[in-house]
């Protein structure tokens, strides 16, 4: 088993008492499972206070110095595989990666091959050295757009740190179900749904969720919006645009059931019949460049089946409004 080093230091505020320590552990480092969080409290590699805390059981007071010096399992056996990506940016520290819809970031139960992981491992070796291949961040494997790999250990602890500090600029285009009249933000918190074990929801003891969103273009029943995260939890878009009964065209687990417009061609009703993905799109991308600190932009244009859906909706508005 190929292993590396990971040091992690953080003081909580009083929010924390009564918790947990292998909750708040896990809410605090989210890039690691819980499991794999629990594991190092069991084995010793936690101070609190400078004490090794054994008991997962723990409770925080409030104000602890927690310090964690574990070994973690870096990317494993996965096999590298000559699959084409569309590397925006490329130096010594890091990577920029466009991905196409369809493409699952990392390898899991059922994917062992045809991933990112197995792209980059191919592209760049040595990411075989970092935990999960260098990955910093994650988009569903049917949304597309940007996110990072840092190709060192030091640029690897320096984006994590970034993205856990909300330090990332990450900014999404989605077309929306309804007519959105403004923008906003939504606060709410997001957890594993409590029957649908594939799903996540809006649940009251979740994870702080903060969405905010600005209307682009409004269509006849949909809405063009962009998006930027504040947070960053699993399927956070797609669920808060569900949970403001706003939801994304296509999306296969929070659109519920569709409800055809009444104004509406047959060549939209076809190209929303047949879009089969959530039209989302990670078009910004801005962090901290982790050796020369300079703040670095990246941006991708919406892939073309979004681009083709937006040019139906227009025309679909144009042709509507003509006649009235």
């Amino acid at each position: 088993m190929t292993t590396q080093s990971i040091a992690l230091r953080h003081i909580f505020d009083e929010k924390v008492y009564g918790k947990r320590l292998d909750a708040a552990l896990s809410q605090q480092f989210s890039d690691y499972s819980r499991s794999r969080i629990q594991e190092w409290i069991q084995n010793g590699f936690v101070k609190v206070n400078g004490e090794v805390i054994t008991s997962n059981k723990y409770k925080m007071a409030g104000f602890e110095d927690i310090e964690i010096n574990a070994e973690i399992e870096v990317a494993g056996e996965w096999k590298p595989e000559a699959i084409d990506l569309d590397i925006v940016y490329e130096d010594d520290a890091l990577l920029v990666i466009n991905k196409p819809a369809g493409l699952v970031v990392h390898p899991g139960a059922g994917n062992q091959d045809g991933t990112m992981v197995n792209a980059l491992l191919h592209h760049c070796p040595e990411l075989a050295n970092l935990p999960r291949a260098g990955i910093i961040h994650r988009i569903d494997k049917e949304t597309t757009g940007l996110l990072v790999v840092a190709k060192t250990i030091a640029a690897h602890t320096n984006l994590v740190e970034q993205l856990q500090n909300r330090a990332f600029t990450r900014e999404y285009d989605a077309v929306v179900n309804r007519v959105m009249v403004s923008g906003g933000t939504i606060d709410k918190p997001i957890g594993r749904h409590p029957t649908k074990r594939t799903s996540m929801a809006v649940v009251p003891d979740g994870k702080r969720a903060i969405t905010h969103y600005r209307v682009v273009e409004k269509f006849l029943d949909h809405t063009h919006l962009k998006l930027r995260l504040e947070t960053g939890r699993t399927h956070q878009i797609r669920v808060h645009m569900a949970y403001l009964k706003f939801p994304l065209v296509g999306d296969p687990l929070y659109s519920g059931r569709y409800r055809v417009p009444t104004r509406i061609t047959p060549i939209l009703r076809e190209t929303l019949d047949s879009f089969k993905r959530q039209a989302l799109h990670a078009s910004l991308l801005g962090l901290n460049h982790p050796e020369s600190g300079e703040y670095i932009e990246w941006r991708a244009p919406l892939p073309q089946d979004m681009s083709s859906l937006l040019e139906q909706l227009r025309e679909n508005r144009d042709t509507f409004e003509a006649e009235e």
